[in-house]
């Protein structure tokens, strides 16, 4: 029982493969990227829900949860900024790439220190406005053929907001952290 959420971790890492399959290949189906990406974004709900319930830490979750979340993620911001019908501005995925390897290797460095950064409220939002903007865009391409111009446009909208929260996320991290003072 106490392996289930690493077990969850897990099975998100192996359906990011999947998921990019089903987006990018052309044998592949928008609609079951969907479904993979819904299902994954679940386990990472549930491994949180179960891993606090049981008050199971391990290494393997503490390392691999938040780096499964951030490759789900921009997965499927790649498909969205690469493949039509969206081709979101390159701009707005460059942000939210940077700001998650900023931030997590910054995490590293103040974790061999000994600081514990915890999550935010606006890292909580930016996590929220993410996953909801990719589960409405995918609905709309597997379900909507052709997307009306508009949506297309109030979905580009949505992720250049979603790259201006990610963006003031990082800095309140940033602005955030509380750093041991030295002593001389």
């Amino acid at each position: 029982m106490r392996g289930i959420p690493n077990a969850l971790t897990l099975l998100r890492v192996l359906l990011i493969p999947v998921f990019l399959y089903y987006t990018f290949s052309p044998q592949g189906s928008i609609a079951i990227a969907l479904i993979i990406f819904a299902v994954a974004s679940f386990t990472d709900f549930l491994d949180g829900y179960l891993a606090r319930r049981m008050k199971v830490i391990s290494n393997f979750g503490k390392l691999m949860d938040p780096l499964a979340d951030k490759l789900l993620v921009l997965s499927a911001l790649a498909g969205l900024t690469w493949l039509p019908p969206f081709r979101l501005h390159i701009a707005i995925f460059c942000v939210i790439l940077v700001r998650e390897l900023a931030i997590t290797i910054l995490r590293e460095i103040y974790k061999k220190k000994g600081i514990i950064v915890p999550a935010d409220k606006l890292g909580k939002i930016k996590t929220l406005m993410q996953m909801s903007g990719i589960i409405a865009a995918y609905a709309l391409w597997a379900w909507h053929d052709p997307i009306p111009s508009e949506l297309i446009t109030i979905i580009a909208i949505w992720f250049w907001l979603v790259a201006g929260i990610t963006l003031s996320s990082g800095l309140n991290y940033l602005i955030g952290v509380k750093l041991p003072r030295e002593e001389s």
